[in-house]
């Protein structure tokens, strides 16, 4: 299997990974315990993985079009938090629930994204160019959105758990050691070797990690199932706008079709596992953030396969 076909195949992957961790955890009730200790080393590995496969090194030096640079950062961090606004409208009263939404809506991917728009026949190389720029405006951003959306809600949640070194510890500490690890694989070819390893890492780890939270939180899931139309409605609705966002976006910026196809990516594929993180560090009454972001990420992978047809074919053809 080629690292394409890996990643071609991760819904069912990730399918298969859940479903076993929940049968684990409904046959043996106490695996869960065992596991949580690997969770937080299998995330650092994780975000480690995905930050080596995004160019951060050579950010100055990249071209880009700065019509789909304007388009894809005014979508995404400006009209997509007003959209997440509004759906949250119709998400469930619950406080973990609303931080589950926004943790996982309010900031874009930086990896899956630039496969799909290679599938789709969109303009690689302006995703590849626009992924670090993404990630380094979503860390700088996402406090300031919590900020305003959840207000001192956000911040006694803060105060009270291991927000902040989940973010320090699983998101800015390997986004250091992916930079270090590309200035080193500029010098020496085992560098290179090194990251293009650390490429297939991010499937199968990610796999690893949602059968252990499966398995872990399997009582919290059961409990949760009555939520899911509701929360299928809120992701559905996303994907349907923010795909008809980036036309009307790229109808008014004049950008080709091929750039149309990255934003629609970029705006329906959501970092739900860097924010994983942060999920599992919220108070213990917050445990349905974790459900939530799983299960975006589910709706997500599906809505990417539907994407993958409606996009290059109807939306920008």
């Amino acid at each position: 299997m080629t690292r394409l076909q890996l990643e071609k195949n991760q819904l069912f992957i990730y399918l298969v990974a859940i479903s076993l961790g929940l049968i684990s955890g409904v046959l043996y009730p106490n695996i869960g315990s065992y596991l949580e200790a690997a969770v937080w080393p299998l995330l650092g590995l994780l975000l480690f993985s995905t930050f080596t496969q995004v160019s951060l090194t050579h950010l100055r030096e990249t071209s880009f079009s700065p019509r789909f640079l304007l388009a894809a950062i005014v979508g995404n961090f400006v009209f997509i938090p007003i959209v997440v606004a509004g759906l949250l409208m119709l998400a469930p009263d619950d406080p973990a629930i609303r931080i589950g939404i926004l943790l996982v809506l309010l900031v874009p991917c930086t990896d899956w994204f630039i496969t799909f728009t290679e599938l789709a026949g969109g303009d690689t190389q302006q995703a590849i160019t626009f992924a670090p720029i993404s990630l380094l405006l979503q860390v700088i951003l996402l406090p300031f959105y919590l900020y305003v959306f959840l207000g001192n809600e956000f911040t006694v949640s803060l105060a009270h758990s291991g927000m902040l070194w989940a973010f320090i510890g699983l998101i800015v500490v390997p986004l250091i050691l992916a930079w270090a690890t590309q200035k080193f694989a500029e010098q020496h070819p085992s560098g290179k070797k090194f990251i293009n390893y650390l490429a297939w890492f991010p499937v199968i780890v990610l796999a690893l990690v949602m059968f252990i939270i499966a398995s872990s939180q399997v009582a919290i899931v059961l409990d949760s199932l009555a939520l899911l139309p509701s929360l299928s409605l809120v992701f559905i609705l996303f994907l349907l706008i923010v795909a008809l966002m980036a036309k009307v976006l790229s109808r008014l910026l004049h950008l080709s079709s091929a750039q149309g196809r990255v934003l629609a990516f970029s705006f329906g594929t959501r970092n739900s596992f860097v924010m994983l993180p942060l999920a599992l560090a919220l108070p213990a009454n917050y445990e349905l953030a974790v459900v939530v972001i799983v299960f975006q990420s589910l709706v997500e992978l599906i809505g990417m396969m539907v994407f993958l047809w409606w996009v290059p074919k109807q939306l920008f053809p």
